[in-house]
């Protein structure tokens, strides 16, 4: 739309120019003859420039918005007529528990089948995370040593007892964010 205006005003300035060359009136039905042309032109391109538009937000917390739909996204604008009756969202309709797979479209099934996939698939690498995190809090506790990898070539390095007090606050930290409560008591 802004283009078509830069358009539109750098064809009138171009007119002006000849404002001098030509007679006033010859000038005046060339400008209106350009002006209704990129009229109708514009009208044209608005009129084939819509579609869905889809919002969804990124694991940082940022707002997307594309025209094609992902997954977790939600439709934002239609470009398909709206019907007399708002009918409820799937969202909403899931949260009355009234929504039956008959009454569902397809578009709906797959949107829904595919947010389901996400959240078993965010809950299996979740689960996996916290299970990664307390094996290495597990591993810390039960270690008499803990020791880093050496640089190429040399041998390992062994951690002060302050480094390795340390390192296990950090690996009982990360199991009370991973998995959302602290690790239980050490197991024999």
């Amino acid at each position: 739309m802004l283009r078509l205006a830069l358009m539109l005003r750098t064809s009138v300035n171009a007119l002006k120019t000849l404002l001098p060359l030509v007679s006033a009136q010859r000038a005046r039905r060339k400008l209106e003859s350009c002006a209704l042309t990129t009229l109708i032109l514009v009208a044209g391109i608005c009129g084939v420039a819509r579609a869905d538009v889809y919002r969804w937000v990124d694991g940082h917390g940022e707002a997307h918005y594309t025209d094609r739909w992902v997954p977790g996204s939600e439709l934002i604008k239609s470009s398909k007529p709206h019907p007399s009756e708002p009918a409820p969202s799937a969202s909403q309709a899931q949260a009355k528990g009234t929504t039956s797979s008959a009454n569902q479209t397809p578009a709906a099934k797959q949107q829904q089948a595919a947010e389901e996939a996400v959240k078993a698939d965010v809950a299996k690498t979740k689960e996996a995370q916290c299970k990664e995190a307390k094996d290495r809090y597990q591993k810390a506790i039960e270690a008499r040593r803990i020791y880093k990898p050496g640089k190429e070539g040399q041998e390992r390095v062994y951690m002060t007892d302050e480094e390795t007090d340390a390192y296990r606050v950090q690996a009982r930290n990360d199991v009370t964010l991973t998995c959302g409560s602290p690790p239980g008591a050490a197991q024999p």
